[in-house]
């Protein structure tokens, strides 16, 4: 049976997948360095503050929070609702840059609704899905 559930009003969901340097050999898993969420949400938050010439997304980044980090991929972010359209927008846009070592595969659409996770357990593996 699937899992629901319920995320903070005024959330954002972005879901972000590891990018592999090309250049270098595959690393293992004792040598890979696992970053927490907070530490990514600070590295997202301080590359895309670097947007000087957009006042609205720098705005908008000073006021969202860390919400939380699911199954190693997607980051959970929480501000006011007409920031959060902001970083719609800037990704809508492809002006929004991902964190270190990641690529924003999309960004959860919660404007206006209640967004909930459906988590799947198939063969040990969890799968997230953005309910609407």
């Amino acid at each position: 049976m699937d899992k629901f559930l319920q995320i903070a009003p005024h959330s954002l969901a972005i879901v972000l997948s590891r990018v592999e340097p090309e250049n270098l050999p595959p690393v293992t898993d004792k040598l890979q360095h696992h970053h927490t969420g907070y530490e990514i949400f600070a590295d997202f938050k301080a590359v895309n503050m670097q947007h000087f010439w957009n006042k609205k997304v720098i705005d908008a980044l000073s006021d969202t929070f860390f919400l939380g980090w699911i199954d190693e991929h997607v980051l959970l972010i929480q501000g006011k609702e007409d920031h959060l359209e902001v970083l719609r927008e800037g990704w809508t846009r492809r002006a929004l840059k991902p964190p270190a070592g990641f690529k924003i595969k999309c960004i959860g659409p919660t404007h206006r609704h209640t967004m909930y996770f459906i988590v799947i357990e198939l063969n040990h593996r969890k799968k997230c899905e953005c309910t609407i």
